[in-house]
């Protein structure tokens, strides 16, 4: 609820301060005394358009100070917590400047907040019926926010709603992998063609350079062969080759070591000289034997060089990279076929919780039909109280279907509720924000919020012209809802009644004063011999007439007594 309003150089007011109460706070005054500043002054507080003109002759800058108290009230700690701002001791201090030059500010303490953001906030907390209203009912989600705390589902709608943001997520999660369709099955046949090639082709660590050299001996085979011929002849085909000379100098130097053995030495070196020196004869031997030119061998060498290195240009530049490139290829091969198990396994958890919301978008649905009959039925019994009897008041439920038939959900179920009324009758129903009389708004809206007032949240109401045109009885019946409306919510009402003042718990008198040739307006709270004196202005527009006087006395005496639960 609102606490204080703190008003300076706004229109007509210089400086002023009012100190609301929780229950019923009521504003008089004579006509032209400046309560429809005040008024003006709330809806600036509240989020409305804060034009130059508001600012008083002379200054250049008018402010509005309003001490909010949100102590546990979840919706606007939720908000505030939403944007790291602190209530200190559960009150929420919001500044509103307005500037003749230069865009004014807003403070939620001492965070600088948008416009919107303040309308939004004010929101959950008040609501504001004139002329130029700032109010929740006239914003159609609001109705199906009311009509579900009525219905006492509010718990069973929130948990829709998160596995409504969880279809979402499942939703997001299959297109995406199904726009990614197209590219994984590239990817796949991709990977797929590699691996088959790679494993086809079957190359060994180093293979390359083996075939390389084998290449380059058939290339060269002629001055191979011919070296190899020449070297044989020399170790052991010839008249002078090493192998018979030197079994000649083995045998002439055993002797002569068998005569000196000094050369014994020597000799066991000439000895393994001589026997690798056969050694490689002989190799050379056999080498020579095999040796033989093979066309088609260079042709499958050229072949096989011819695979290794188009995959080096693919998959890497030597074997071992290709087959590592191989191990990488069946690794996101089985990731990518795992994809489509996962595509499958999403499929099936997406269609069990659409089956799921639907179930319970048909209980939502139940649940709000039955509590809009109980509902319209107990608006339409206070709107005959208040001399609306001929009013149709309505809850239209319409379910979203598609043109199969399915369900079509949002957050909060697949209805769309709206309060619509008709003032007259023959006349169609229509949307609240439709119906063209100021009073008439004010009192469906005291209706509704008679009948909600104890599941709403919205804890601070302002009734401004709601007694425009009426009297007698319906002004009776008028006050005493908003008197019980009181008990569950803060009611500030500007009213010219005094059938309503006297009823109130907090009694504020707005006067417009004149000094020194400029004019003021000023509050001041009226208790004892003044509100008698108000009161009896109101009833005959005479303070002075005792029988008026005593006839306000009578009058508060009796709401007095009644407030306290006694007996008339």
């Amino acid at each position: 609820m609102i606490e204080r309003l703190t008003v300076r150089n706004f229109i007509l007011v210089d400086e002023l301060e009012i100190e609301f109460t929780g229950g019923f706070n009521v504003l008089s005054g004579e006509t032209g005394a400046g309560k429809s500043i005040l008024v003006g002054a709330l809806s600036v507080l509240f989020g409305a358009k804060g034009d130059t003109d508001l600012v008083r002759t002379g200054s250049d800058e008018a402010s509005v100070t309003g001490e909010y108290r949100v102590a546990e009230h979840a919706p606007c700690l939720q908000w505030l917590s939403e944007r790291g701002i602190e209530p200190e001791d559960g009150v929420v201090l919001i500044r509103r400047t307005i500037r003749t030059a230069g865009r004014g500010t807003i403070y939620m303490q001492s965070t600088p907040v948008t416009r919107a953001d303040l309308e939004e906030f004010s929101g959950l907390l008040i609501d504001l019926h004139s002329q130029h209203e700032h109010q929740s009912l006239f914003v159609e989600s609001n109705h199906r926010r009311i009509l579900d705390r009525f219905a006492g589902i509010e718990a069973e709608v929130e948990e829709f709603g998160r596995r409504f943001s969880t279809l979402g997520d499942l939703q997001k999660q299959l297109s995406t992998i199904r726009e990614r369709e197209a590219e994984r099955a590239r990817e796949i046949d991709m990977l797929e063609f590699a691996i088959d090639e790679i494993e086809a082709a079957a190359p060994r660590i180093n293979e390359a350079d083996e075939l390389e050299q084998e290449r380059h001996r058939l290339n060269e085979f002629e001055r191979l062969a011919s070296h190899v011929e020449a070297a044989a002849q020399l170790l052991d085909a010839s008249e002078y080759a090493v192998v018979p000379l030197l079994k000649r100098l083995r045998q002439e130097f055993s002797a002569a070591a068998r005569v000196d053995t000094a050369l014994e030495e020597d000799r066991a070196r000439l000895e393994t000289a001589y026997y690798e020196i056969e050694d490689i004869a002989q190799a050379l031997a056999t080498y020579q034997e095999q040796l033989a030119f093979d066309p088609a061998r260079l042709e499958e060498i050229e072949e096989r060089l011819s695979v290794l290195k188009s995959l080096f240009r693919k998959y890497g530049e030597r074997e071992e990279d290709v087959l590592a490139y191989a191990t990488r290829s069946k690794d996101e091969l089985e990731s990518l076929r795992g994809a489509e198990e996962s595509r499958e396994a999403l499929q099936r958890r997406l269609a069990e919780t659409e089956q799921d919301i639907g179930k319970r978008a048909r209980s939502i649905h139940a649940a709000r039909q039955e509590a809009a009959q109980k509902l319209q039925t107990r608006i339409r019994e206070v709107l005959a109280d208040l001399a609306m009897g001929q009013a149709d008041f309505v809850i239209d439920i319409s379910t979203r279907t598609a043109e199969s038939g399915r369900l079509v959900c949002g957050p909060e179920g697949a209805d769309r509720v709206r309060f619509l009324i008709s003032t007259n009758p023959g006349e169609e129903p229509r949307q609240l924000s439709r119906i063209a009389s100021g009073g008439e708004i004010s009192r469906v809206m005291l209706a509704i919020k008679t009948v909600v007032a104890t599941v709403d949240d919205v804890r601070t109401l302002v009734f401004d012209e709601i007694d425009t045109g009426i009297g007698g009885q319906v002004a009776l019946s008028i006050a005493a809802h908003m008197a019980d409306l009181a008990l569950h919510s803060q009611v500030i009402a500007i009213t010219h009644l005094a059938t309503i003042a006297v009823r109130a718990d907090n009694h504020i008198v707005v006067e417009k004063n004149v000094d020194r040739g400029s004019t003021f307006v000023r509050v001041r709270p009226v208790s004892g011999p003044d509100r008698e004196r108000e009161i009896a202005r109101m009833l005959a527009g005479d303070v002075d007439e005792s029988h008026s006087v005593e006839h306000a006395r009578a009058l508060l005496t009796r709401y007095q007594r009644e407030a306290n639960g006694q007996d008339q």
